[in-house]
């Protein structure tokens, strides 16, 4: 039986019980992919991230769901930097993850941790019946990348969208993003996942590699403050870099302990 550290990090927040849980589990080496999808659905949080140590600030990181492993994942990715910088190696100031989707790294800067992730622009696409029916209301602009992404005229359009599930489970996307021009930030969103046992995700990093390049065009800036409108809530500061966009975030660590498989 393997005695394996495992830390459980609220991230994109400055507050427990806010923003988006992730477990981060750290190995020596990978264990079987069936393994791990176990330890994911024990955990029944959005995602579990495993990492195995490279060298000085590298590691490898692997991201599941209860169902299915996936190949980007923001909250998570904040998680285990998180856990780098305040258990693993805190002499560092920069890690890089090597992942599926790529390098990917993170760094602090004051009480931010800045990840850069690619930037996935969504292309214009036909409005799927399933898309407006799961959203309960037809939204203006429909793209897609990873993603849906459905843009919406208000923020409160956002905040009172009927949700049927059961509709979003029959789109051929990993997920959907709904979003709109906020009130009080730059742009607002939600996020839905049902295939990916993903009912509605507290924050989610990686859609905003979507969202990003979506209102750069429209609001004709580079630097944004964005909302996730989940009832857990948090905030996101983001960057377009092109190619590449940048994703900043507090986070804080609810619990640590250890798990035994």
């Amino acid at each position: 039986m393997k005695e394996l550290p495992i830390y459980q990090i609220d991230a994109f927040t400055g507050e427990p019980f806010k923003g988006n849980p992730a477990a981060v589990v750290v190995l020596d080496e990978w264990l079987p992919d069936e393994i791990m999808q176990q330890i994911a659905m024990e955990n029944n949080l959005s995602e579990t991230a495993f990492v195995v140590h490279r060298q000085k600030g590298e590691y490898e990181l692997r991201w599941f769901t209860p169902k299915t492993e996936i190949d980007l994942c923001g909250h998570a990715t904040l998680a285990a930097a998180f856990a780098v910088f305040n258990y693993l190696e805190p002499s560092v100031a920069e890690v890089r993850f090597h992942t599926k989707s790529g390098l990917l790294t993170v760094v602090k800067e004051g009480s931010l941790l800045v990840m850069t992730f690619p930037s996935r622009e969504g292309e214009p696409c036909e409005m799927p019946e399933a898309l407006v029916k799961g959203l309960g209301k037809k939204p203006k602009e429909v793209y897609l990348a990873r993603d849906y992404l459905a843009v919406f005229e208000t923020e409160e359009e956002i905040r009172n969208l009927e949700i049927d599930l059961e509709e979003l489970k029959k789109l051929d996307a990993f997920g959907v993003i709904a979003t709109a021009k906020g009130n009080g930030a730059d742009f607002v969103s939600r996020f839905f996942a049902p295939k990916a046992g993903i009912d509605e995700d507290p924050v989610t990093g990686s859609a905003h590699c979507a969202l990003v390049p979506y209102w750069k065009k429209m609001l004709r800036k580079e630097e944004f403050v964005a909302l996730q409108l989940s009832p857990r809530g948090g905030k996101l500061y983001c960057k377009d870099l092109g190619m590449e966009i940048q994703i900043g975030g507090e986070a804080v660590v609810y619990m640590e302990g250890k798990i035994y498989v």
